[in-house]
């Protein structure tokens, strides 16, 4: 927690990734502004003109992000446009056709699952009827760990922050054996971190690359329609990189993304750090409140310019 002295008035950020935001937007009102709305000073001072925000997850995959940044839009009485620009698509990986083979010819201690889409393909291949023993899933996320209990499959695990490296920080060896055996039903495009991290712990890790993340191709409808966003939300570095690819590389928007994974690669992207959101931990309440505070941050660029512009004219008038 962040304290700030303001006109007599204490400012109180929960949140470091809307500091220098809140800071600088508030000085501009007597306020008072406490973490859970602080979008007030948004609300107060904006001229009721529409935040554009963009939904980049597959198609499909938005409806309860868009619920929820609805009804926290609502709270703060924001208006907002609201779009769906799906950046990437899934397709299956040169390993997917070895899943089920591999589930029911081994036995496994552990199955990693490090995301909904990953569950959704495990789930395809799963046929514990036919497994002489069980493994024990690990789910990365609430979000992953509510699809699997959606297609039946338990979940034993789940790490405290669903992040490849608490995952390898917490998942426990199994004691009384010489090794360790992990199934990882992973993505193309997915870093090595997690097997990496559980290999040198001493895990037995098989890596199948079961399905792959590509690039989504907008049509011109949707190309145009990306030229009026202001904020623009990332739920992975696969969506950055497919928003660069169908934009011609804009990272002027400003970027709230669900967890640090998508900040660093919105960093070596070029987007400037004050353009960039995301909260302590990765999960949609957390990224919700990001998104608010991206939105308070494009507002306040949008007022500057436009008080630069209006100066600009009466000095030339």
């Amino acid at each position: 927690m962040m304290s700030f002295v303001l006109a007599s008035l204490s400012v109180v950020v929960t949140s470091p990734s809307n500091v220098r935001q809140i800071e600088a937007f508030c000085s501009t009102f007597s306020l008072k502004v406490r973490r859970q709305d602080a979008s007030t000073c948004l609300a107060a001072s904006n001229n009721h003109d529409p935040v554009v925000v963009a939904m980049t997850r597959e198609e499909g995959k938005n409806d309860k992000l868009r619920k929820q940044i609805e009804i926290e839009s609502t709270r703060l009485k924001q208006p907002l446009s609201l779009l769906e620009l799906p950046c990437i698509a899934h397709a299956s990986g040169p390993d997917y056709d070895q899943l089920s083979t591999a589930l029911t010819s081994q036995s496994w201690d552990y199955v990693v699952v490090t995301s909904p889409e990953s569950a959704n393909v495990l789930a395809s291949a799963w046929d514990a009827s036919s497994q002489d023993k069980v493994p024990a899933v690990v789910a990365v996320g609430i979000a992953t760990e509510k699809v699997l209990a959606k297609n039946n499959i338990p979940v034993s695990f789940v790490p405290s922050k669903a992040t490849a490296e608490t995952l390898v920080q917490e998942m426990e060896l199994v004691t009384g054996q010489d090794t360790t055996t992990v199934l990882y039903p992973a993505s193309a495009r997915a870093q090595t971190t997690l097997q990496d991290g559980l290999s040198q712990r001493g895990f037995a890790v098989t890596r199948l690359n079961t399905y792959d993340t590509v690039t989504a191709t907008w049509t011109e409808e949707q190309t145009q329609l990306a030229q009026t966003v202001q904020v623009a939300c990332f739920a992975s570095p696969s969506s950055i990189k497919g928003w660069l690819h169908n934009t011609n590389n804009n990272h002027q928007v400003m970027a709230a993304c669900i967890g640090s994974t998508s900040a660093t690669a919105c960093q070596k992207h070029g987007w400037r750090d004050e353009h960039i959101f995301y909260p302590g931990a990765p999960g949609i309440e957390g990224w919700v409140e990001s998104i608010q505070d991206a939105m308070t941050a494009a507002l306040q660029l949008s007022h500057n310019i436009a008080a630069t512009t209006a100066d600009n004219k009466a000095t030339k008038a």
